[in-house]
């Protein structure tokens, strides 16, 4: 059994990391409500956008003027981690790692990826060739970031450096749940569901101009959403993982201040044992 000033200072280390688990479980509580306001109120949107697109998907199979929706043979596929910048949140991050590397090894053509965020571009790095990578985008989760990111895969794409990209990230459902969702992102091929109800749009000044007016704006759109709920889960995530911290540091502390009372009462046993015992051989 260790000694009391051993356990005392394991008491009082368990004691310290309490209190930073508990910190960063209301700190990332904080925050989570305000990222999941931000994607709760983005999704309506993003859904009659997507709810257009399907609308138009006539005109996505008769366009030629639009590169972003012409398949072609696929020889290079890239996958887009979106990950976090810190860790502490746990499985967030190995999960869409697991997901990368089990779509990888089921491809047949070559692979690459492009990582957002610190935590995924350390490891895949070391396994895939890694095309791009931003750590940034969180610093300011803002539309124009996303915008460029976006921009820099279309541009990709367009060029022909790569033929099909998907997006990989956790969508947020609640902060105990987050569901890795593989989402494909280019080219792009809208499917009308069969329980769509027929409506009748008017478009001015065509459908064509509108098309490839909006198909931009849309993929661009589709990668901010991805980074929202990413950004929104990594704080359920880790709110839920400190939770457990916090949870096990009590359980902890408590199972060490029994060891320690424990070992003070042996202690102090043995001393009136001792004393007694002195006594007795005095009048012996």
């Amino acid at each position: 059994m260790a000694n009391l000033k051993e356990i005392r200072n394991r008491i009082s280390s368990v004691s310290s990391t309490m209190q930073i688990t508990s910190a960063m479980k209301m700190v990332s509580a904080a925050k989570l409500k305000k990222a999941q306001d931000a994607i709760t109120a983005m999704r309506p949107y993003a859904a009659k956008l997507t709810e257009l697109l399907q609308n138009l998907s006539s005109t996505v199979q008769d366009n030629d003027a639009s590169p972003y929706t012409k398949p072609r043979a696929v020889k290079r596929v890239v996958y887009v981690a979106i990950t976090s910048n810190r860790g502490l949140c746990g499985g967030f991050n190995s999960n869409i790692i697991k997901e990368v590397k089990a779509k990888a090894l089921s491809n047949s053509v070559e692979t690459a990826v492009f990582t957002i965020g610190k935590k995924g571009n350390d490891i895949l790095r070391k396994e895939f060739d890694v095309i791009g990578h931003n750590t940034d985008v969180f610093d300011d989760l803002s539309f124009s970031n996303a915008a460029d990111l976006a921009k820099e895969l279309m541009d990709g794409f367009v060029t022909e450096k790569f033929d099909e990209v998907y997006l990989i990230y956790n969508q947020f459902k609640n902060a105990a749940t987050q569901l890795v969702t593989v989402e494909p992102f280019l080219p792009l091929v809208p499917e009308v569901s069969s329980t769509q109800t027929e409506t009748d749009y008017i478009y001015e000044p065509n459908k064509a101009k509108i098309f490839t007016t909006l198909l931009p704006k849309a993929l661009k759109m589709q990668l901010f959403k991805a980074l929202r709920d990413s950004f929104a889960s990594e704080h359920g995530a880790r709110m839920t993982a400190m939770h457990k911290a916090t949870d096990n540091a009590t359980d902890l502390r408590d199972q060490l201040k029994l060891t320690y009372n424990k070992a003070r009462q042996a202690a102090i046993t043995n001393e009136i044992l001792e004393i007694v015992g002195g006594a007795e051989a005095l009048k012996g």
